[in-house]
């Protein structure tokens, strides 16, 4: 029997009322909510496997070691990597993006430059700045147009012979723009530079290929992907990943310690020093279970109806100001009141039971290049249904009414 697309009843926390309303939940590019079936995972593991993973003798550490390695397996086929190895668990996007700048940095040195665009993440400047700061390379930054879409033009007037390294946000969580990464890469391919996409945003609403899509590095995090928090994922190709030295050093990365020295080990525990997070990596795997139990070419198809849906209605709302109008877009909805603060206004659909999202979303120089302070935003997931728009526009009209 096919799955039906009314999925919010797999959420428990959707069933909640927020200052005596039923909750809208549009905070979503934030991080998602989590389905019944990731959260038994976890407290599966805790009640009755709980141990540290590998190189122990008994049941339970095999069991967890498991769990760990099938979720790996997991991530690797969601994303098309060709081998689980190529899956290093991080913390989340950001120590990913962290864990490429700082292991490639003896590779940067003075009149080398560093590519991204004026709409990244803040996770996928700074590091990117301090790479340049240990190294001497120079960060360039391509233009965002007033649509809310990477300068092609200019994007391929900055990449030349000096790039050694292209990092560009699948999809802008400010935004919502989908980004041509395919194109882009292929470009930064053509000039020997390495290419690493921020995928936080993508990973939920479009498939992701990395074999096809040619990229070194593709990272992204599991709470974007009904997942829990504190657990992601970097993508690296293989031969590059294994070129690398570590990120940090503590157990499980070592092959064998010394005094004088260390050799280490494999991928790709070489750059996981520590006690992983084990609950959260299995939560991990447990949700991308659960979403291939879904229809999930027609909950996107759902959600970008409703995202049009959203858009159409505020645009006649008086003294709303959309923000950004990309010709691909997912899930968010980003737009301005004339008469009053974008927090303000948050606090205003929030006495209401809408949850979205205020400020420059991590995203200042976007924000700059736009003239604007933030945006309020209003971002969808695939158990969003058409009250949520509906009750989104009723709350901005009834919140206009006390600005």
């Amino acid at each position: 029997m096919a799955r039906s697309l009314d999925i919010g009843g797999d959420f428990p926390l959707l069933a909640r009322r927020i200052n005596g309303q039923p909750l809208t939940y549009l905070d979503s590019a934030a991080t998602t909510q989590k389905p019944q079936a990731v959260i038994d995972a976890i407290r599966d593991y805790y009640e009755r496997y709980n141990a540290n993973v590998h190189r122990a003798a008994h049941v339970l550490a095999d069991e967890a070691t498991a769990a760990l390695e099938d979720a790996r397996a997991k991530v690797a086929a969601l994303i098309g990597a060709g081998e689980a190895r190529q899956i290093i668990f991080t913390r989340g996007t950001t120590e990913g993006i962290n864990l490429a700048a700082a292991c490639l940095t003896d590779r940067f040195g003075p009149g080398d430059e560093v590519l991204i665009t004026e709409m990244e993440h803040h996770s996928n400047i700074v590091p990117w700045q301090l790479l340049c700061q240990r190294s001497g390379a120079a960060l360039m930054a391509c233009r965002v147009t007033p649509t809310g879409e990477i300068d092609l033009e200019d994007f391929h007037a900055k990449l030349g012979r000096h790039t050694k390294l292209v990092a560009v946000g699948h999809v802008s969580n400010a935004l919502g723009t989908l980004n041509p990464v395919a194109d882009l890469i292929d470009a930064a391919n053509r000039q020997g530079a390495l290419t690493l996409i921020d995928g936080a945003q993508a990973v939920q609403h479009v498939d992701v290929d990395v074999a096809r899509l040619g990229c070194d590095f593709y990272a992204f995090s599991a709470h974007k992907l009904f997942g829990p928090t504190g657990i992601g994922a970097l993508y690296g190709r293989a031969d590059l990943l294994e070129s690398l030295p570590p990120y940090q050093g503590g157990g499980e990365m070592i092959e064998h310690v010394s005094i004088e020295r260390t050799t280490y080990n494999k991928l790709p525990y070489k750059f996981e020093a520590g006690t992983p997070n084990i609950a959260g990596a299995i939560g991990f795997g447990a949700a991308v279970d659960y979403l291939g139990g879904l229809p999930r070419e027609a909950l996107r198809d759902r959600e970008a109806a409703l995202v049009s849906e959203a858009i159409r209605h505020l645009k006649q709302v008086p003294g709303v100001r959309m923000v950004g109008e990309p010709s691909e877009r997912v899930s968010v909805v980003s737009f301005l009141i004339d008469t009053g603060h974008p927090h303000d206004f948050g606090t205003l659909l929030d006495q209401q039971g809408i949850a979205v999202r205020t400020g420059h979303h991590c995203a200042m120089p976007l924000m700059e290049r736009l003239g604007i302070p933030g945006t309020i935003r209003a971002s969808f997931a695939l158990y969003n249904s058409a009250t949520d728009v509906e009750r989104l526009v009723a709350g901005v009209e009834k919140a206009l009414e006390f600005l």
